[in-house]
């Protein structure tokens, strides 16, 4: 093993770096382990999970059953993992404590994606609403019931902290909207200092996520014959890098042109990061990790140039892919099955699996709702599917 201030690479850490000789520990205490730091140890509780393996069969964008090359939440995962690890390692800081954050900022993902999502915080608008950010901080922190000597995975105060501040602060005034119940909850016993921004660690998860993502639904909406590259090639960024790959490869099939067009804006996506980030840096001079908590901006991001080329591709994906019409009546099939399972268990706890009946708190009660949003969250999309057609006569083909 490594020392602890040293990366995997055996390169020593930057100084600004999360230290895992100063974690502030476990909400449990426990002993060391003797061949794992403790990040790396959070990985492998994350990797090991069952939320984790249930991300193989929930929707990213395309329902699983719509074949086998598209990507699942799991998938997704592993590929923000592998591009997180890259530039922790390229910045100098935790590889495993990025690569941990990576796999589990997912794992509050309800089945059938966003659509799953929209339809929970909607059945949940009395009982203070769902975010998936949220979810993953419960299912870390208590669903997740493997252990004896706790619920949940009793991960490290700077993964918690990862998980929920990747995106940036959750108070004061660089907060987007108002801090979720559950989160408000955990901090009441262990205080996540959601006024400030995350580590650097945390914060490249946040932009390897949309690395991925963006690049990714490139692959599988072409794949699904959502656009072509005449397309695509109304993008400046993608119509850059399409003019690169046929420059150096004349000739060259349109399944291995999107790989190579892919592959391309992933590595320059990689290296404006890293010199946007180390500009930053730069002007900061942070020595800790307090330094990036406490800055007046996030550490790492695209440059400005870089962001609005990825915004013209997230419209574009948007307008091509997200917003197709027979996606969108899919996702809204969708919604319609979330949304029944949860009046129909809200309203008939009797339709709950036995397990989840003994748990339950009162029904009718916040306590109660919260309760079958989790039951819900933790499904996967086929299981929800065939929920449905237990518990109704007639349930969508989604396809």
């Amino acid at each position: 093993m490594f020392p602890a201030e040293t990366g995997a690479s055996g390169a020593a850490l930057a100084p600004y770096a999360v230290d895992p000789r100063q974690s502030r520990g476990r909400l449990v205490a426990e002993p060391p382990c003797p061949t794992r730091s403790l990040y790396q140890r959070d990985r492998d509780r994350i990797l090991h999970a069952a939320a984790f393996r249930r991300l193989n069969y929930k929707t990213q964008v395309f329902i699983y059953h719509e074949g086998d090359h598209y990507r699942s939440r799991l998938t997704h995962s592993l590929e923000v993992a592998q591009i997180a690890r890259a530039l922790a390692r390229t910045l100098r800081v935790d590889e495993d404590l990025t690569e941990a954050l990576a796999l589990a900022h997912d794992l509050g993902h309800p089945p059938f994606g966003h659509a799953g999502e929209r339809a929970l915080d909607a059945a949940m608008a009395r009982a203070a609403g769902f975010d998936h950010n949220a979810q993953s901080l419960r299912v870390v922190t208590d669903l997740e019931r493997k252990y004896a000597n706790f619920d949940g995975l009793n991960l490290t105060w700077e993964t918690l902290e990862g998980l929920v501040k990747h995106n940036g602060p959750l108070l004061g005034p660089r907060a987007e909207k108002p801090v979720p119940d559950p989160v408000l909850t955990y901090c009441a016993k262990q205080d996540l200092e959601l006024a400030t921004f995350a580590s650097v660690e945390a914060q490249i998860a946040a932009l390897a996520d949309d690395i991925a993502y963006n690049n990714h639904d490139i692959d599988d909406g072409y794949r699904a014959g959502l656009f072509t590259f005449n397309d695509l090639a109304e993008v400046p960024l993608a119509a850059r890098v399409l003019a690169e790959a046929m420059a150096a490869h004349p000739g060259i099939d349109g399944a291995r042109l999107i790989n190579e067009a892919i592959r391309r804006l992933i590595t320059a996506m990689i290296a404006d990061v890293a010199a946007e980030t180390t500009r930053r840096l730069a002007m900061l001079q942070p020595q800790s990790a307090a330094d990036i908590r406490h800055a007046d901006r996030a550490m790492v991001a695209f440059s400005d140039t870089m962001r609005a080329d990825v915004d013209a591709l997230r419209a574009f994906l948007f307008a091509r892919v997200y917003r197709e019409p027979r996606i969108m009546r899919i996702m809204g099939e969708a919604e319609g099955v979330v949304g029944d399972l949860f009046r129909r268990y809200a309203t008939d706890p009797a339709a709950l699996p036995p397990e989840w009946r003994e748990q339950a708190p009162e029904p009718g009660t916040p306590a109660f709702a919260r309760h079958v949003a989790d039951f819900i969250a933790g499904m996967t999309d086929r299981y929800a599917l065939a929920e449905h057609a237990r518990l109704f006569d007639a349930t969508p083909d989604l396809r």
